[in-house]
């Protein structure tokens, strides 16, 4: 394979983004199936869906919809009593997401939000959103998870419309040499955009095998920030508490921030994974021991 092909379709579906959040955005009768304000909640996924799930969480009990907690499928104390739980999986067919459907139907309502509508998942949920125009084939996922969520932040009333206009905006960008080449990342957040901190290290660990972290904005001067140096990269998504720049700025570290919505800024740097992937001679489509879903044996 050539460079411009590895990660093809990777590329495909993080540049469609913008149109796939304008989609779900609108899918207003979809986002009816959600939890309605004031339920007590929890959100639950594996990997970028449980990212995925902490900002959506964030989003949700900060606006003032209610409680709302966000869990790995494995770890997930379901017994708390929530009056609804929302499942959120690309493939449908996610082990622990099925297990703990099983589990729990006909306890508790049941929401479920994936991109296949044939997987088994569909038949465990009292409610079902299917993003299928949003599905991959790229093991590493971009426009599911973005576009999941930005169903959700609909569903609590937010416009999208800047967001929209601001991944159209990275997308026509050149992708930043220093960026790609950089030895180590740091990815911070505050609120709902940890999520996304989180999320943004997990794939750039997935599609070109490099060092990241992600953590609390706040808690980054709590030991973190030691790793900070020249050639490394201190990523802010969303909101940046004071004085971290200038900290960051005193390592010798790149402090990279853009006063963007924080999902677009998310764009961006599946743009600089790819690129980073590529150079190294890796087909993100494909990362190392990873597979589309994760199916364990009974």
């Amino acid at each position: 394979m050539t460079e411009a092909t590895l990660g093809a379709f990777m590329e495909e579906e993080l540049t469609s983004q913008p149109d796939t959040w304008a989609r779900a955005s609108a899918m207003t009768a979809e986002q009816q199936k959600l939890p309605t304000s004031g339920q007590r909640v929890a959100v639950v996924g594996c990997g970028t869906s449980w990212f995925i799930a902490q900002a959506y969480a964030d989003l949700r009990e900060r606006g003032g919809h209610g409680e709302t907690d966000a869990f790995t499928a494995t770890e997930a104390p379901l017994v708390r009593g929530y009056d609804a739980v929302v499942l959120l999986t690309r493939s449908g067919t996610t082990s622990e997401i099925l297990a703990i459907a099983r589990e729990l139907r006909g306890t508790v309502p049941l929401i479920g939000v994936t991109g296949d509508p044939t997987s088994p998942f569909v038949d465990l949920v009292d409610e079902v959103v299917v993003l299928d125009f949003a599905d991959e084939r790229s093991v590493v996922q971009t426009r599911f998870a973005t576009t999941a969520l930005a169903l959700f932040r609909a569903s609590l009333g937010e416009d999208l419309t800047a967001a929209i206009a601001d991944a159209r905006a990275v997308l026509a960008e050149d992708v930043d040499d220093e960026l790609v080449n950089a030895e180590q990342f740091s990815f911070l957040g505050t609120h709902w955009s940890y999520g996304l901190a989180n999320e943004a290290a997990l794939k750039m660990r997935e599609s070109s095998q490099s060092w990241t972290e992600a953590y609390y904005a706040m808690e980054y001067r709590h030991g973190p920030i030691a790793i900070a140096a020249p050639g490394r990269v201190t990523w802010a998504f969303g909101e940046v508490p004071e004085g971290i720049a200038a900290d960051v700025a005193r390592t010798g570290a790149r402090f990279e921030h853009r006063d963007i919505d924080a999902m677009a800024d998310l764009v961006r740097l599946h743009r600089v994974a790819l690129e980073r992937s590529r150079r190294r001679g890796l087909d993100a489509d494909k990362p190392r021991n990873l597979t589309r879903a994760v199916i364990l044996d009974a």
